[in-house]
């Protein structure tokens, strides 16, 4: 064999080898990318920037917590210290059946 085909020959798979690494570099790439083609790693902010979108949260959920908290206050219902002992005096007496019961099985 002529050492020029042999040359050949061992460039032709240096080519080849060259495109399947770069298959893989494609193929690692479209991994670390969401289906929008975009890196799916996360972002970094500045502190300064955290601090402003903090201040501008706190700032929403004050707003909301505002508006509730007049409309919670004029619709809370009480119950009347009839109906609480009422509810109380059935407690008991479940718990009383509920304790009953436990001795009986115990004996």
């Amino acid at each position: 064999m002529d050492i020029a085909v042999v040359v050949r020959q061992l460039e032709r798979e240096r080519d080849r080898a060259a495109q399947q690494v770069e298959r893989l570099n494609a193929a690692l790439a479209a991994l670390n990318r969401n289906s929008l083609g975009e890196r799916t790693g996360g972002r970094t902010l500045s502190a300064a920037a955290r601090a402003r979108i903090r201040a501008a949260q706190r700032a929403r959920w004050a707003k909301v917590r505002a508006s509730k908290g007049s409309a919670n206050s004029a619709t809370r219902r009480t119950m009347s210290a009839a109906a609480r002992a009422k509810i109380a005096q059935a407690q008991r007496l479940r718990w009383a059946k509920h304790k009953k019961s436990a001795q009986k099985r115990a004996a």
